[in-house]
């Protein structure tokens, strides 16, 4: 599978998730600098799996903050049985520093900086740069994936009310 950067075609490494997978459990570190599944760390729940290059990129930041806005007027029936996710290849410290800067507190942030494992394992390494791609992915209380939209360019934004319809469909 391929990408684009400014029009310019990117291949994306690793095993691509589909919908109907089982998603993969990878790890990855929190901010704590500590190993974490976040399958098995929410298992029971359903998972909202937003995936950035980095959150130094404008549009990325805003894509996530846009979807802490989403789930915020879901309310709290729909929220209490969701953990939402972001990962990418930021170190946790910059992680936590946007995170406090951008007042986003309802999405736990997790770095795939040290051998991005989720990137390979999810089809979302972008060669030659060492970033995720932008994705979402919706996972069901079982782990299957319900949803997935891989951004076909970099700095587009994700599909906000398709990924939000997928949720709430399963909610």
């Amino acid at each position: 599978m391929q990408v684009t950067f400014h029009g310019q075609p990117m291949r994306l490494l690793g095993l691509p998730l589909k919908v109907g997978d089982r998603a993969r459990n990878v790890r990855v570190i929190d901010n704590n600098l500590s190993p974490v599944l976040p399958l098995a760390r929410s298992q029971g729940k359903i998972r909202l799996f937003l995936t950035a290059p980095s959150l130094d990129v404008p549009i990325c930041s805003a894509a996530i903050q846009k979807f802490s806005q989403h789930l915020n007027s879901l309310g709290q029936e729909v929220t209490d049985f969701v953990e939402v996710f972001l990962v990418s290849a930021d170190l946790p410290f910059a992680q936590s520093r946007w995170q406090t800067i951008k007042d986003v507190a309802d999405i736990t942030m997790l770095s795939d900086h040290r051998d991005l494992d989720f990137a390979r394992n999810w089809g979302l390494l972008v060669q030659g740069v060492g970033l995720l791609a932008h994705a979402v992915y919706v996972v069901d209380r079982t782990g299957i994936v319900t949803y997935r939209e891989v951004v076909p360019e970099l700095l587009d934004e994700p599909n906000y009310q398709a990924a939000i319809e997928a949720l709430q469909a399963i909610a």
